[in-house]
């Protein structure tokens, strides 16, 4: 059930289906993303979601799921295919570029829901290939 949910969430993502993200979250949920705060509660997960779909296009490729006997922990690792649509702020200007970037999540489940996400990049490498 652990490696279905983390499947369901991330297929979601691919389709860019917030509600069927969230479907996927504990009502008890945290988000920690790679050089950012936590983020509590769905609220904030999905105010999160839309302004990531409005300044990224992306779509996850290799996607390797991974889950622990007890059904409490899992991860992922996949590769994000994407294209930088808006300017974040704080970040290099958005021209369109394109990039592709190895990364990973870890989760932590509770009653077959997600309870945390913490998802995993290398900044360096996203930064430098959008700056070239």
């Amino acid at each position: 059930m652990t490696r279905a949910t983390i499947e369901a969430y991330y297929d979601a993502f691919n389709r860019g289906d917030l509600d069927a993200m969230l479907d996927t979250l504990h009502e008890d949920f945290a988000h920690n993303v790679n050089e950012g705060a936590t983020r509590l509660g769905k609220a904030a997960f999905a105010d999160f979601c839309r302004h990531m779909s409005e300044t990224y296009k992306e779509h996850l490729t290799d996607m390797v799921v991974f889950s622990n006997d007890a059904g409490t922990r899992g991860a992922a690792e996949f590769t994000v295919n994407g294209t930088y649509l808006k300017t974040d702020p704080g970040l290099p200007e958005a021209r369109g570029q394109t990039y592709v970037l190895p990364a990973g999540g870890f989760f932590t489940l509770k009653d077959g829901k997600i309870t945390r996400v913490t998802t995993y990049y290398n900044l360096n490498d996203w930064i430098a290939q959008v700056s070239a």
